[in-house]
């Protein structure tokens, strides 16, 4: 039902605004589609954990995780691989690729901001490049063919919305993809791991104070704490495992965190990543 409502979204919302032509609809349709590519992230992260069947069904898991990363702009591949050698090594600034490759290594706001706009994209694309140095040689010619059919999608999708409206191919898709998800992906990264006690490993992800537009931007992968704790654990399932794990939270005094603090502490008051703010 998730994968099924991000698709209407990716189709019905180009549609509205061709049907449409308003500014009224077409900023606010702008910015959720920015945010349902970035949905795509957290399915082809469900596909990954094998969260999505019940039963072993790989070759249903591989054709949806190629499927979700096409539209995430994700190799799905790469994903897997990075991801996975992030839970394995969690907590290490060396080996856990999110944290060694990924996370700004000075700490200055400006750098920080890029993370927010169209930088992102190359950022994150040099980060997955070092992290492959060390990948299978048929692993890595694995991704670049994958890499090569998510622009050859994007390429034709922008192509054809072109023909019908170049306005229309930059408001439902190029700015989007430039300009919300970018937004979106900093958005979310800062509610997993950057305010965090690194002398406690139970506290190695930050607890986030979602809420239930969070919940349907991110698709509940705001939960993050919550998925380190039981990876399985399906997406859609982890509010319900949140006030499960509540009361332990609370006795481990683990403070939540909303995603304006978080932000505030990223920009305004440069808190450095993976290190315990400090309060007023």
């Amino acid at each position: 039902m998730l994968a099924a409502r991000q698709v209407a979204l990716l189709t019905g919302l180009p549609v509205l605004m061709w049907l449409l032509p308003s500014v009224w609809v077409w900023v606010p349709a702008l910015l959720l589609q920015g945010f349902v590519f970035f949905g795509f992230s957290v399915l082809l992260h469900e596909v990954v954990h094998t969260a999505v069947f019940a039963s072993s069904r790989p070759r249903a898991n591989a054709g949806l995780a190629l499927l979700y990363g096409v539209l995430g702009f994700l190799a799905p591949s790469q994903f897997r691989r990075w991801h996975l050698d992030h839970h394995r090594e969690l907590g290490s600034d060396t080996r856990d690729p999110k944290r060694a490759e990924l996370s700004p290594k000075r700490n200055t706001r400006r750098l920080k901001l890029l993370y927010f706009t169209p930088l992102l994209a190359p950022i994150y694309f040099a980060a997955a490049a070092r992290a492959a140095r060390v990948y299978p040689p048929a692993l890595r010619r694995r991704i670049a063919l994958e890499r090569l059919l998510v622009i050859g999608f994007h390429g034709g999708a922008f192509a054809g919305l072109c023909w019908v409206s170049p306005a229309l191919a930059l408001a439902a898709h190029a700015l989007p993809l430039a300009l919300v998800y970018p937004v979106a992906f900093s958005i979310n990264r800062l509610g997993q791991h950057y305010v965090i006690d690194p002398a406690r490993p139970e506290a190695w992800t930050t607890r986030v104070r979602s809420n239930r537009v969070w919940d349907f931007l991110f698709l509940y992968s705001s939960h993050h704490l919550e998925h380190h704790f039981f990876p399985g654990v399906p997406c859609y399932r982890l509010p319900a495992l949140q006030r499960l794990m509540r009361p332990v939270l609370d006795d481990w005094q683990l403070r939540p965190y909303g995603y304006a603090e978080l932000v505030g502490l990223w920009l305004l008051r440069n808190h450095p990543p993976h290190s315990r703010p400090v309060e007023r």
